[in-house]
């Protein structure tokens, strides 16, 4: 019989027989040889002891091998099919316990992975939605601009104003597109920051840059206050670009003739640029939502944009240790403060 096949139950019933007759040989053999009965006798208890001692010790050995095995196979199952509590074991220092603590630590990192594999899959589908919803629409005014001229005859200067029409359609899918690639390589590491100090008034220029156009068209007031020896540790290029987002939907949720201010103050261990405009304001109960990922009130969707400018703002300020806090009221405009650390 190979031992690869022999079951538990069976070597306990094989190792029984073989030290009943080792143990009862011995006093038999004590006895052919001195043919004392008293040895005999003597043999046989000390025998029967022996027996007793180990078939206890067997005995437990196998109801512990017996609830360890039962208690595997209940983790493993719970493993494999469940998100349910781990069992909790005897906190016995000996082999049983060394091993269903370690299995239980693994347990518990597979039930942390499946569920960080489930968020990720309800982000990714989430993502997928609104990208969906908001490339929708100007693919259909595409569609609908193609097939009226192809279908009908119009005029050169109704011509135009639909291929115009539809550059704007694609400027808007170009921008989502591009913002989205900025986004999914900052979450994703592609992307790395790399914040050192340097001075804050050479980021803030660069952000002004890429506003004050739109701002003139609106005849806004842009007024600026800033040291230019004040040092923050941020990177340029990205926190510039975080500071575009908000500085471009201020021009954009404020009025013709209104006023933008933008000042920066010296904190301890912080550097607080405010960003203060006389817009439309926030309701309070939609300042914690402004940034999500594609959210954008009902009340401003006719002025271009998809939504993603803050949420991509917070992203990179967060990423270098700061944080941006809104104080808003309706019809009363809004300021965005972005905190940097200074070293």
């Amino acid at each position: 019989m190979r031992t690869e096949r022999l079951s538990v139950n069976k070597a306990f019933i094989a190792a029984c027989i073989v030290l009943l007759l080792l143990s009862a040989s011995m006093p038999v053999l004590l006895y052919f040889l001195t043919q004392n009965t008293t040895v005999l006798c003597c043999g046989l208890l000390y025998a029967a002891g022996v027996i007793a001692c180990l078939a206890f010790f067997m005995t437990t050995v196998r109801r512990k091998l017996v609830q360890f095995s039962d208690a595997l196979c209940q983790l493993l199952d719970d493993m494999m099919s469940s998100d349910r509590e781990p069992p909790q074991f005897a906190e016995e220092e000996d082999l049983f316990y060394k091993i269903q603590h370690r299995l239980s630590r693994l347990y518990e990192v597979m039930r942390e992975s499946r569920k960080s594999v489930a968020k990720e899959q309800a982000d990714l589908q989430e993502l997928v939605s609104d990208i969906s919803h908001q490339v929708k629409t100007p693919i259909a005014n595409l569609k609908m601009v193609n097939a009226t001229l192809i279908e009908r005859s119009v005029s050169p200067e109704k011509e135009r104003e639909f291929l115009a029409a539809m550059g704007g359609q694609l400027d808007k899918l170009d921008f989502l597109m591009q913002t989205m690639i900025k986004t999914s390589r900052l979450e994703t590491g592609v992307i790395a920051l790399e914040p050192k100090a340097q001075p804050i008034y050479d980021t803030l220029a660069a952000a002004l840059g890429g506003v004050l156009l739109d701002a003139e068209k609106k005849q806004i007031n842009v007024k600026v206050d800033c040291p230019e020896e004040l040092t923050v540790c941020h990177d340029r290029k990205w926190t510039s670009e975080a500071i575009f987002n908000i500085l471009d939907n201020a021009v954009k949720y404020t009025p013709a003739e209104g006023n933008i201010c933008v000042s920066v103050e010296r904190w301890e261990m912080y550097a607080k640029i405010d960003i203060a405009d006389n817009g439309i304001g926030i309701p309070e109960q939609h300042q914690g939502a402004i940034f999500k990922r594609f959210y954008r009130e009902s009340s401003v969707h006719d002025v271009p944009g998809i939504g993603i400018g803050l949420y991509l703002a917070r992203e990179i300020i967060t990423r270098q240790g700061g944080f941006i806090r809104v104080a808003s009221e309706v019809g009363g405009g809004s300021t965005f403060s972005v905190f940097l650390p200074r070293s």
